[in-house]
């Protein structure tokens, strides 16, 4: 008999094609908790909110521009201290300040840029991030680069010595059909792993649990092959089995409270010790598509992760 992990607290639509300080809110491809308690909303249209921790409604936007001023496709958010990390498609990685001012960027292994200039594919590169500890940055790579396995994504990090330095680089099998959308840490060394797909039954959304510190590290690996190692994984939730809880979807979906689920972060824990997580959509500007946001309980699996892949 499966375990039940997680368990939906509630789910919101009230930012569905809404405006805040004459910005369209919606797009949303990362999340990620400030230290004040807001949570940062990323926007793939060069936007950033910040969002009321309880309401969820926005209190403050940032524009956000690369080196040359232009608008860029914020992917991913993390906050190192007083700076912003935001990870793009170009691939990039950008710290800014907490006015929105670019600072510099983060080194990237030549192997993540778009071809020809390296592996990545147009539009799946990194997709997710996090920080786990207050040293060490994690970013995953939306699909694979070219080269790789077909279901093998490498997951990179950076530590921080001097700035942040390309460290250890994992492998990570996604389920057929599916893409890495967002990673979260859980605060004792283990990641969340958010799958996501679209099919013609709608939207597939898969959360895994992953350990990086029993990964091996395939950095000097030019190529993924089917036999390569990769991560231990454990499904927490397969999302078309939650309630649908009232929801009402706007395209067919085999359980409407689905949606393009892109972005998650956790937001805490309860007074029972289940982690706190926060979900959002991308609503791609579509009137097909919900701006949705979903709180969720985990209640969090024994240290290990169980072997499901070799």
């Amino acid at each position: 008999m499966e375990k039940n992990y997680v368990t939906l607290e509630s789910f919101t639509d009230h930012l569905d094609k809404v405006t805040f300080e004459e910005q369209f809110v919606g797009n949303f491809s990362g999340l990620s908790l400030d230290r004040d308690g807001r949570i940062a909303a990323l926007s793939d249209r060069s936007l950033l909110y910040f969002l009321d921790p309880d309401s969820l409604d926005p209190v403050k936007v940032i524009k956000l521009r690369d080196e040359l001023r232009h608008p860029l496709d914020g992917e991913a958010i993390a906050f190192d201290g007083d700076e912003i990390l935001i990870a793009t498609e170009r691939p990039e990685i950008f710290r800014y300040n907490r006015a929105g001012e670019l600072l510099g960027v983060l080194p990237m292994p030549g192997q993540f840029r778009v071809a020809p200039l390296g592996n990545a594919r147009l539009n799946e590169a990194f997709e997710g991030m996090t920080m786990t500890g207050e040293r060490t940055v994690v970013a995953s790579m939306e699909g694979p680069l070219l080269g790789d396995a077909d279901d093998v994504v490498r997951l990179q990090t950076w530590e921080k010595s001097d700035g942040f330095q390309p460290s250890a680089q994992y492998a990570y099998r996604v389920e057929p059909g599916l893409l890495v959308a967002d990673i979260a840490a859980t605060g004792d060394g283990r990641l969340l792993v958010l799958e996501r797909g679209f099919d013609d039954t709608g939207n597939r959304v898969h959360l895994y649990l992953t350990d990086l510190r029993q990964g091996v590290d395939v950095g000097g690996l030019k190529r993924l092959y089917a036999g390569t190692p990769v991560l231990d994984k454990q499904l927490l939730v397969d999302m078309v089995d939650l309630p649908s809880s009232g929801a009402v979807a706007k395209q067919p979906q085999k359980n409407p409270l689905l949606g393009n689920i892109e972005a998650m972060t956790v937001t805490g824990r309860d007074t029972d010790g289940r982690i706190r997580l926060l979900l959002a959509t991308d609503d791609n500007g579509s009137d097909a598509q919900i701006t949705r946001f979903y709180r969720l309980l985990l209640t969090m699996p024994c240290s290990s992760v169980p072997r499901t892949s070799e």
